[in-house]
C-alpha cells in the first residue's frame, strides 16, 4: 500500500465519530446464539447431518464423490472414488498415461458436453480453447494492469466481471451463448491469471513484469508454464504432470463450496460472468481452495521447527502442539487430513501423491515429500490420542498439491489460482445443469431466535437500549 494511500486511511480514522471497536464488542454480544439450538429446531449446520452427510439440495448428472456408505444408520468408510460422467477419474487418469497424451481438455469435453470425445471432437475442442485464449484488445492495460491486486484470487475475480463489458449481451443468453462463454472464460483464465500475477509482480514485489504471447499450439498446462517462465521452457513431463493436476481439479460435485454457489446465484438468474465471480470469491476462502496455501505454509512451519525431519516421535511432538493450539498457525488444525465426504483416501491425493513421487524421487524435494508422507501417517493416530477424535481421517488433495507446485516452480500465489482454472469447468457445467433443470430459485430457510422489542423513539433512547 503506498503512503500517501495509507495516510489518507489514517486520517479518516482520526476524524471518524463511531467508536468501531465498541460497536462492533456489542455486535457480537447481540449475534450470541446457543449451540443447543441447533439441536433442538433440528438445524443442519454447514447443510450437512449429524453423522457428516450431506443435506441433498439437488440432483445431477456431472459428478458423484464416494467416500462412505451408510447401511441401518451406520457410516461405513470405503476407498474414495471421484466419478466424472460415470467415468471413474483413475481411468481418465491411467489411460491418458498410457497413451502418452495430456487429458485436461478430454475432461473439459466430459464435463461440458456429457461424454468421452471421439478423436476428431477433442481435437476440435483443443482448437476453439486455443483461439479464445487471448484477452480483448486494452483488457490486460485497462482491466488488469490499471489496478493491480495483492492477491490474485481477488484479481481474477474482478477480471472475469470485467469481461461482461466486453460481452455484447451478457443478460440474455441462450444455452449455446452460455457453452461459449464458458469455453471462453476457460480457455483465457491461464492468461487472465498470469496477467494478474505479474502486475502484481511489478507492483508490490518490484520485480520484472513479464508478458509473453500466446502460443496456440500449447495445451492448457502447457500454455500456463510457458506464460510463466521467462525463457518459455518447460519438459513434457512438467507439463503432464500439471495437466494431471489441473484434470483432478477440474469438477467435485455439486456440494462444493465454491460449485454451489455458483448454482444458487445462477438459480436467481443472474448472468454468467456474476455467476463465476460468484464461485471465484468461494473458492478464494481458506476453508475451501485457499486451504492448499495453509497446507504448504504449514509444511514450512514444521520444517523450521523440527530438526529430524525422518524422526517420528519429533514429528509427532510438534504435530501434537499444532492439534493442541500451541504451534503453527494455532487453529488447532492439520492442514490437508481430512475431508467432509472422504474417509479411507481422496482419490486425487491418492493420484497426486504418487506422481509428486515421481518428480521427487532423488531431488532436494525428496525429504520434504517423505515428510508429509509423515504427517499423512501419524496425523490419524496424534487427532485420536490428543482430542479423542475417533473417525477415519485421510489425506485430501491439497496435502501434496503445494509440494507439486513448488517442484514446478510455481510462485505460492498462484496455488489457489490455479486450482480455480480447473475448477471453472466444473462451475461451468453445474451452471448449465442449473439452467436446463433447476427452474427454481435456491432459497433455504434460516430459524430467527431474534426477540420482538417495542419501539423506542429516539429522543428516548439511552445507550443500555
Amino acid at each position: 500500500m503506498n503512503q500517501q494511500l495509507v495516510n489518507y486511511l489514517k486520517l479518516k480514522r482520526e476524524e471518524a465519530n463511531l467508536d468501531i471497536s465498541s460497536l462492533c464488542e456489542n455486535l457480537a454480544f447481540y449475534s450470541q446464539i446457543d449451540s443447543s439450538l441447533y439441536d433442538k429446531y433440528h438445524v443442519k449446520r454447514g447443510l450437512r447431518y449429524s453423522d457428516g452427510s450431506g443435506v441433498a439440495a439437488g440432483i445431477t448428472n456431472i459428478c458423484s464423490v464416494h467416500g462412505y456408505i451408510i447401511d441401518e444408520g451406520i457410516r461405513t468408510p470405503i476407498p474414495g472414488e471421484l466419478i466424472y460422467r460415470g467415468y471413474d477419474i483413475n481411468d481418465l487418469i491411467e489411460n491418458a498415461e498410457k497413451e502418452d497424451r495430456f487429458v485436461f481438455e478430454e475432461v473439459v469435453y466430459l464435463l461440458l458436453f456429457g461424454q468421452l470425445p471421439t478423436k476428431k471432437e477433442l481435437a476440435d475442442c483443443e482448437h476453439d480453447l486455443s483461439i479464445h485464449r487471448e484477452l480483448p484488445p486494452g483488457f490486460l492495460v485497462d482491466s488488469i494492469m490499471q489496478s493491480p491486486s495483492k492477491n490474485i484470487m481477488n484479481k481474477l475475480s474482478r477480471s472475469i466481471l470485467s469481461l461482461y463489458s466486453y460481452d455484447e449481451d451478457p443478460d440474455h443468453t441462450t444455452i449455446e451463448d452460455e457453452m461459449l462463454i464458458a469455453l471462453n472464460l476457460i480457455a483465457k483464465m491461464p492468461n487472465l491469471m498470469n496477467g494478474a500475477y505479474q502486475t502484481k509482480r511489478h507492483k508490490y514485489d518490484s520485480a520484472s513484469m513479464v508478458m509473453h504471447q500466446i502460443k496456440p499450439e500449447e495445451k492448457t498446462a502447457e500454455s500456463i508454464l510457458s506464460l510463466l517462465r521467462n525463457d518459455r521452457q518447460y519438459t513434457k513431463k512438467e507439463a503432464q504432470l500439471l495437466d494431471t493436476m489441473l484434470a483432478i481439479h477440474a469438477e467435485h460435485g455439486g456440494g462444493n463450496n465454491s460449485t454451489f454457489a455458483c448454482r444458487v446465484s445462477t438459480s436467481s438468474g443472474t448472468d454468467p460472468y456474476a455467476a463465476y465471480s460468484t464461485a471465484m470469491n468461494s473458492l478464494k476462502g481458506p476453508r475451501h481452495g485457499g486451504a492448499n496455501i495453509k497446507a504448504i505454509e504449514m509444511l514450512d512451519d514444521i520444517k523450521a521447527n523440527v530438526k529430524n525431519w525422518e524422526s517420528e516421535g519429533e514429528v509427532a511432538d510438534y504435530l501434537t502442539k499444532i492439534l493442541q493450539k500451541k504451534a503453527g498457525d494455532h487453529s488447532g488444525l492439520i492442514y490437508g487430513m481430512g475431508h467432509a465426504v472422504y474417509t479411507l483416501s481422496d482419490p486425487r491425493a491418492v493420484i497426486l501423491k504418487r506422481k509428486a513421487f515421481e518428480l521427487a524421487e532423488n531431488t532436494d524435494f525428496e525429504p520434504q515429500f517423505k515428510l508429509l508422507s509423515l504427517i499423512e501417517k501419524l496425523t490419524p493416530e496424534l487427532m485420536l490420542s490428543v482430542r479423542g477424535v475417533d473417525k477415519t481421517v485421510c489425506a485430501n488433495v491439497d496435502m501434496y498439491s503445494g509440494l507439486v507446485y513448488r517442484m514446478l516452480g510455481i510462485p505460492d500465489d498462484l496455488f489457489t489460482p490455479l486450482f480455480a482454472t480447473a475448477r471453472m469447468v466444473g462451475w461451468s457445467a453445474h451452471r448449465m445443469e442449473e439452467i436446463l433443470t433447476g427452474k427454481r430459485i435456491i432459497r433455504p430457510a434460516y430459524r430467527t431466535n431474534a426477540k420482538r422489542k417495542s419501539y423506542v423513539p429516539l429522543c428516548n433512547r439511552t445507550k443500555e437500549e
